[in-house]
């Protein structure tokens, strides 16, 4: 399997791995030390007999704290089983280091035999089916589906827009699309299959963020061709990069971030103005239409895809008003085999 990103514009980073946090089994021994450790909040029930440290509620975003509950579900879970199991799906999707949108805090785990509980308990979904030695890996010493496997599960079992995040990101951090395509083919028949085909066919590893992975899916799922990832305009100001963008027409999309700016001086921030306005013009002279968007604009679908048509018809083309109908709904937290 191939470890390098694919290329992209400068600058384009890689999603860092998620490691598990340290939890604690409780025994007799100690009870009391336990017992202590609770009252001064050092310690919470992850789940029966399993205690871990209280996340953070004051660190990192929402989405990175659900990613924080989730992980430690995991690890409670890893801790208190004596199945061979592996981490699978979106808990392997974080410890690979892959983006993730809307994971929920259900952590999930695949074995060979069936599990006693099909539902999800404690904070756990376990599924079964027969994993191929192929498709088993550790991941800094945790049993884990490989990074093939893992965007194929996400894309069966996620919602398309969430799937597409998980897909874009195992591309970019080197998964082989040849293998991922011949799991696909030996899930013929299983839940989810259509959906993550319809998935697995728009996604590109030259995708620079989960902002991107769901403007490219909204665009793909209205009928669009997919906008191309990293396009390279050359402009007098030299090479300058379009985030997405339809280079025939000449229309892209920048994705505007919540923390472009985060931590830079005022002259820092000062300096980065100047040269977005300064390869804004460049774009624009070089017959460019872009649209930026930011994550606001992708919760209002419809007011971006009238936005959409109409820059696409300025360019002269005039796409179909429809939205395919996705191949099968896909059923959340369900055991998959």
């Amino acid at each position: 399997m191939s470890i390098s990103a694919p290329p992209g514009r400068p600058g384009g980073g890689r999603p860092p791995r998620r490691s598990l946090p340290t939890v604690y089994r409780a025994s007799r021994a100690r009870e009391n030390e336990t017992r202590r450790r609770r009252r001064r909040g050092e310690l919470v029930r992850a789940r029966p007999g399993v205690y871990a440290a209280p996340a953070d509620g004051e660190a990192g975003s929402p989405a990175r704290r659900t990613e924080s509950e989730h992980l430690t579900q995991l690890a409670a879970a890893l801790a208190g089983l004596r199945t061979p199991v592996w981490a699978s799906h979106t808990s392997a999707a974080l410890l690979w280091g892959c983006w993730t949108y809307r994971v929920g805090t259900t952590a999930h785990l695949t074995q060979l035999d069936p599990p006693d509980v099909r539902r999800p308990t404690g904070g756990v979904s376990r599924h079964w089916t027969d994993l191929p030695v192929r498709d088993r890996t550790t991941i800094d010493g945790v049993p884990a589906t490989t990074l093939e496997r893992t965007a194929v599960d996400c894309a069966r079992l996620l919602p398309a827009e969430s799937a597409v995040v998980v897909a874009d990101s195992a591309l970019r951090l080197g998964a082989d699309r040849a293998l991922v395509a011949r799991i696909v083919a030996e899930s013929v028949g299983k839940r989810g299959i259509r959906s993550a085909r319809r998935v697995l066919a728009v996604a590109d590893g030259r995708v620079e963020s989960p902002g991107e992975s769901r403007l490219r899916w909204i665009l793909a799922d209205e009928g669009l061709d997919a906008p191309q990832a990293a396009v390279h305009v050359d402009t007098w100001a030299g090479r300058r990069w379009v985030d997405l963008g339809w280079p025939d027409l000449k229309v892209g999309f920048e994705f505007d971030g919540e923390v472009k700016y985060t931590g830079l001086t005022p002259s820092q921030a000062g300096r980065v103005l100047s040269e977005e306005k300064r390869r804004h013009d460049a774009l624009r002279e070089a017959g460019w239409t872009v649209l930026r968007i930011s994550w606001s604009d992708l919760a209002d679908r419809e007011m971006l895809l009238e936005r959409v048509r109409r820059v696409l018809a300025l360019a002269g083309h005039h796409p179909p008003r429809y939205r395919p109908v996705v191949d099968v709904p896909v059923r959340r937290a369900r055991s998959v085999r």
